[in-house]
């Protein structure tokens, strides 16, 4: 794994491998942010919703991610958007025209910020157009489209990461290198809470058929990633229950709530609340032989709280997450940086074999085994 000061002792002529590498185009590389930086991923960001205007005001304090494209159905979007981030309008593209980002230089890396249901599709024609890909979580609706999105960045020799901001976030990390580094002895539990009262009964969350779900496909997935990355393992069975109590608001296929618990190889369990309907979910707890750890809010944008059997967790917040985030995903397409948690695709496909089977517990009421090797590779 190179470092990130190994990477700046070796720029120069090494540097266009590195790009040719990672298919960028010499011809294109920017000049670095700064001396102690390194070059800049120029990013085209596709959906300009709620959390896309959150993107992109944390990326202004970016130091080697570049707004430099912009995909929208909204053309008022892309003009306003444009002007206030210095887009010109050859990298303004619609949802059909966005193919033509095959011919921009000035675009790296597109980052799919739309709703879940879009997902797959968007992800398999960035990569067909020769751009890597950022795409937000859930990375698609099912694992049978995770594992074709996953397939087609690879066929392209294009990196495809996912939006997990949490995986770089400070006091996140260090909980992750307590338990790795054994202060918190054996793992035996995890416990996991994710949830709020959704608002605007219309708006896409609560569609089916743009969601792909409810509640645990939105807010949900952050307790079920979290286990997994907390206690270290790849679960191997999961159970879970569904309660609803607004069939109005709630239709068909979209969970309300969604309980459900998993069992991990070395004998560690973890039970895990998502929910669309009740505030002041968000807290992570793991418990050990010698300690325990906990982040409460755990998942929010900020600033995260936590604690440990050793005292408050006491690590500034430093800039906002997504800023980070596009910092950190920018050394791992253009430096090859290797993250203490995985954001990649298969990443991004594990959590989707586990939603599929939790989905799969709620409808029959049974227990559902998973083999994570195996379930990576199988077919739906």
């Amino acid at each position: 794994m190179s470092t990130r000061r190994n990477f700046l002792q070796n720029m120069g002529l090494s540097a266009l491998g590195i790009y040719a590498f990672n298919g960028l185009n010499a011809e294109t590389v920017l000049m670095p942010a700064s001396a102690a930086e390194g070059p800049v991923l120029r990013v085209a960001l596709m959906g300009l919703g709620g959390y896309a205007s959150r993107v992109a005001d944390a990326m202004q304090q970016s130091k080697r991610a570049k707004i430099t494209g912009l995909i929208s159905g909204t053309p008022g979007k892309l003009k306003s958007w444009g002007e206030k981030y210095g887009v010109p309008e050859n990298s303004r593209y619609n949802y059909e025209t966005f193919d033509a980002v095959k011919n921009n230089p000035d675009i790296d890396a597109v980052y799919v910020i739309t709703p879940n249901a879009l997902h797959h599709d968007q992800v398999i024609r960035c990569a067909a157009a020769g751009k890597h890909v950022i795409c937000e979580k859930p990375m698609g609706l099912n694992a049978k489209q995770g594992r074709e999105m996953v397939a087609a960045c690879k066929k392209a020799g294009k990196q495809l990461l996912v939006g997990y901001r949490m995986h770089f976030e400070p006091l996140t990390l260090e909980i992750h290198r307590m338990r790795t580094a054994g202060e918190l002895g054996s793992v035996k539990f995890f416990q996991g809470l994710s949830g709020f009262r959704i608002g605007d009964p219309t708006q896409w969350r609560l569609n089916k058929a743009l969601a792909g779900g409810g509640s645990l496909m939105d807010i949900g997935i952050y307790a079920l990633n979290g286990c997994r990355y907390m206690v270290g393992e790849e679960p191997v069975w999961v159970t879970a229950q569904e309660t609803k109590t607004d069939f109005v608001k709630f239709k068909e296929g979209v969970d309300e709530t969604i309980t459900f618990q998993l069992g991990f190889p070395g004998g560690v369990t973890a039970s895990c609340l998502s929910s669309y309907n009740m505030n002041n979910l968000d807290r992570f707890f793991l418990n050990g032989e010698k300690g325990f750890a906990e982040l409460q809010p755990a998942s929010s944008y900020g600033p995260i709280k936590g604690r440990t059997h050793k005292g408050p967790l006491d690590i500034p917040a430093g800039r906002p997450q997504q800023a980070v985030q596009m910092d950190e995903m920018a050394a791992i397409i253009l430096d090859g940086k290797k993250p203490v948690i995985p954001v990649d695709g298969e990443e991004g496909l594990r959590d989707l074999v586990i939603i599929d089977a939790i989905y799969k517990a709620v409808k029959t009421g049974q227990k559902v085994k998973l083999n994570p090797g195996a379930s990576l590779r199988a077919q739906n």
